[in-house]
């Protein structure tokens, strides 16, 4: 049996609002095998985008362990947090988060030059990504000449440029129109097929989340085996 690529543990997550404590999540814990594909369900404000941003090592849990492959996120600094995110996590938001003044192959290689990759290795490894998500015909085209479609394809096409273990995907066809949204979803199935990685989706789209191997519920800061799909 292969080892879970990531894996959480007793995790919890609480807010300070001003005299008050906000709990989060609770206890939650979690393992995604390698390739897996594993939808996270939950109505809005339940914390779904606050768990993604933790196994991602963007937050901070209040208790509990991340483990990526071996290595326990938390304790890391953030430089070397950020250093293991760089290699080995894919990370794509709601909306795109590309930098409008830069051209779609430049977003894309983004990933590869703060790894220290010379130019040229990165724009190879960024082309033939962008070819994969269907864009070779649009490397230089800048962000705002580009459908919400085709940015989103593009920002899938940078979180996996540094051939992640892992992609988390937040509401990824949650700002796009079904049939964009369609698309999306057939690409992120096709690229977690081609590429081995695990995919872990949180999202409110029912079409997407009764495609995957297999689907959490986020309930009151607990995570179960969703039954209603």
């Amino acid at each position: 049996m292969n080892s879970p690529v990531l894996t959480c543990r007793s995790l919890a997550k609480t807010y300070g609002q001003g005299d008050l404590d906000v709990e989060v999540l609770t206890e939650i814990d979690l393992e995604i095998q390698p390739g897996e594909q594993v939808a996270i369900i939950g109505s809005s404000g339940a914390g779904k985008s606050t768990l993604l941003h933790l196994l991602a090592g963007l937050d901070t849990p209040t208790k509990g362990t991340v483990l990526l492959k071996n290595t326990a996120l938390y304790d890391l600094s953030e430089a070397q947090r950020g250093k293991v995110r760089n290699e080995m996590i894919g990370f794509v938001y709601q909306f795109h988060h590309l930098l409008p003044e830069f051209t779609a192959l430049e977003n894309v290689m983004m990933p590869l030059l703060i790894r220290r990759i010379t130019t040229d290795q990165a724009k190879e490894a960024a082309s033939e990504l962008l070819d994969k998500v269907g864009l070779a015909h649009r490397l230089e085209h800048k962000p705002g000449e580009l459908s919400g479609g085709e940015r989103q394809r593009a920002a899938i096409a940078r979180a996996l440029v540094i051939r992640p273990v892992v992609l988390l995907a937040d509401e990824p066809t949650g700002n796009i129109d079904r049939k964009t949204a369609k698309t999306v979803q057939e690409l992120m199935m096709k690229l977690n097929q081609e590429m081995k990685v695990s995919l872990v989706i949180a999202t409110h789209d029912m079409h997407l989340a009764s495609a995957m191997d297999r689907v959490l519920r986020l309930e009151d800061g607990i995570l179960k085996e969703n039954q209603e799909i």
